[in-house]
């Protein structure tokens, strides 16, 4: 026997969709008067195509009019509805007058672009029972001018009236959406409040859009952007430019770059930012979709690198989310945000030969930041790394100008190696540049690329010991004494010592250190602490590096004092206390040992200069007696 099949309709909890809208889908119940906006420049547009000679037509825009007082009123002179529509559209939930299976606007009798309307999913009279339990919506249609005045009366537990009124009630087609607020939402529907909704959400609508105070005070909210305004010169339009990114954003750019995608009807203006923010921190850009605010916050209509601007756009072709608060990703919104970093890019480009004044200032201000996202972006990496700032031994200088002097640069892999070596290799004509902060060692190193002929190498501390002087030998036997002490002092720090002649005079001793070296003595240090099997762990990594050097400088006058030293325990105490100074020029952290070496070094001087009275102190001149 067949099973019987019964059809049944769902059944519709308005206050649990009230609920759901208010509380998962829009951000905040301010956004009732975006949804009011946007029905209404949509009816606008409506009427525009059904009866171009009808009020709103291109040349004289249609109208929108907010008035506020103990209830809301929005009036527009758009396309209005019949009975039948409101029927087919206001009690359905979920269909839109702007929707149907071929695209056409159903109910108004003739055919229209989609893309010609805001609102896409016929739901946006529901986000006022955010703010309302009751609403009123009055309309004559001017697709039908016989059809009678209609008014449906909705409530937020789902109930709803429709009743039919002579024309002589609504003199002119278009459409009047009444609301009575709820108590707990008053400030939301406050005069100075939709002023400024009115203005954050339709300050870029096509129609003029008025909001009427309770005393008859007029507010016009919307205005044309200064990328669509004629001009009377290209200085008037960048200040028009500036003033308006004040008064948006409430900084003053660097620069303002305009941009223009035809095929994506989308025009703006990114805005570079006049101080240094993080990459992490994306900005957020304006986004109008036909006017009408879409969201203010839209990190992803620019690639990740171009987070020194700020946008503000208006497009026609990019789609919103179901709440429309934000941009849906699709392949539009990725094909958009190409083209915009292409543009961001040109400005950066044509600056290096149209404006390198403030190509300097836009380096000066983000090159910390830029610097994060040139390793990951060739191309950004072509075009600033030339003009990017970094420490090196000639100074602060870009890597362009500090190519023309040293075809080979020496590229440090710490902070503390350039301390170590960069008064003496500026000495020896040497180049070295500062790579221990972040990125600056991988971005020289790719320097060649885009300098063809530049060779960039790791500093090596053979490479310094190599451009110092020998000691005349006889200098050096004669020093043989001291330096035979001072080897075996300093060697229990994995350190050997030298004597050369280098310049500059004033540097006593210099410590050469790499990497390599510091972790092989971390390495014994923690192996010498510990037992059982972490200790053979860390034996079993044991290999053979380099050693620190520490180089005396023979031109220095305290270290020629300090090699004639022949008493044994005042030479110990002269080469802790070079070596300890060498640390502190180094300006790395000292480990706790060092830290003694310092203060056993110092205490030791001091006691033999208070039990020598009549010896000089090494490297001072001898005192005269009276």
């Amino acid at each position: 026997m067949p099973h019987s099949e019964t059809a049944h309709t769902f059944q519709v909890d308005l206050r649990g969709l009230v609920d759901l809208l208010s509380h998962h889908l829009y951000s905040s119940p301010r956004v009732y008067l975006r949804e009011l906006l946007q029905n209404a420049a949509d009816a606008i547009t409506a009427r525009q195509a059904v009866a171009p000679g009808a009020p709103g037509p291109p040349a004289t825009p249609g109208t929108i009019t907010v008035r506020t007082g103990d209830t809301l009123t929005v009036t527009d002179t758009g396309i209005g509805l019949t009975e039948a529509d409101v029927h087919r559209f206001l009690a359905t939930i979920g269909r839109s007058s702007k929707r149907t299976a071929e695209g056409a606007l159903d109910g108004a009798g003739f055919e229209a672009d989609r893309g010609d309307f805001i609102g896409q999913f016929g739901i946006g009279l529901l986000a006022c029972f955010v703010v309302a339990d009751e609403i009123t919506v009055l309309s004559r249609s001017a697709a039908d001018p016989s059809a009678p005045a209609v008014e449906w009366r909705g409530h937020s537990d789902g109930r709803y009236t429709i009743r039919t009124l002579p024309a002589s009630a609504v003199p002119e087609p278009g459409t009047t959406v009444r609301l009575v607020p709820r108590a707990d939402n008053a400030e939301w529907t406050s005069p100075e409040q939709v002023v400024s909704l009115a203005r954050h959400y339709g300050g870029l609508l096509r129609h003029e859009v008025t909001v009427v105070g309770p005393r008859g005070e007029l507010h016009r909210v919307n205005e044309t952007p200064p990328w669509e305004q004629h001009h009377r010169s290209p200085l008037a339009r960048r200040e028009a430019m500036t003033a308006y990114c004040r008064g948006l954003f409430d900084f003053t750019p660097l620069d303002a770059i305009e941009l223009d995608l035809p095929a994506a009807g989308l025009r703006g203006v990114a805005y570079v930012l006049p101080t240094a923010v993080s990459p992490a921190q994306r900005a957020g850009h304006r986004v109008h979709l036909k006017g009408m605010l879409l969201t203010d916050q839209a990190p992803e209509l620019l690639p990740d690198w171009a987070f020194f601007v700020r946008c503000v756009v208006d497009t026609t072709s990019l789609r919103p989310t179901a709440s429309r608060e934000s941009l849906y990703e699709d392949g539009t919104l990725a094909a958009v945000r190409d083209a915009l970093g292409d543009r961001i890019r040109d400005w950066l480009t044509g600056l290096a030969a149209s404006d390198p004044s403030l190509l300097h200032r836009f380096i000066d201000t983000h090159h910390l930041a830029v610097k994060a996202l040139a390793r990951y972006d060739d191309e950004l990496l072509r075009i600033v790394l030339p003009w990017l700032p970094f420490e090196t031994t000639d100074g602060n200088v870009t890597l362009e100008e500090f190519a023309r002097t040293h075809p080979t640069l020496l590229v440090t892999r710490s902070v503390e190696e350039f301390r170590q070596v960069a008064p003496i290799a500026a000495a020896a004509g040497l180049g070295v540049v500062n790579g221990g902060y972040t990125y600056d060692r991988d971005l020289v190193l790719r320097l060649p690329e885009i300098r063809p002929g530049t060779s960039v190498t790791d500093l090596d501390p053979a490479t310094v010991t190599a451009h110092l002087d020998a000691v005349d030998p006889t200098a050096e036997l004669r020093a043989a004494a001291f330096l035979a002490v001072a080897r075996e002092t300093i060697g229990v720090h994995d350190c050997d010592v030298v004597l050369r002649d280098f310049q500059p005079v004033t540097a006593p001793a210099l410590l050469l250190d790499n990497r390599d070296a510091r972790h092989e003595r971390t390495r014994s240090s923690l192996a010498a602490d510990s037992d059982g099997l972490w200790a053979d762990i860390l034996g079993s990594l044991r290999h053979e590096t380099p050693r620190a050097q520490l180089v005396l400088n023979h031109l220095n006058p305290l270290v020629r004092q300090a090699i004639t030293i022949t008493e044994r325990g005042l030479a110990v105490t002269t080469a802790e206390a070079l070596y300890g100074q060498a640390l502190l020029l180094s300006r790395r952290p000292l480990r706790a040992s060092e830290s003694a070496l310092l203060n056993r070094a110092f205490i030791g001087l001091l006691t033999h200069a208070m039990h020598q009275p009549g010896t000089a102190a090494p490297g001072s001149e001898p005192r005269k007696e009276m």
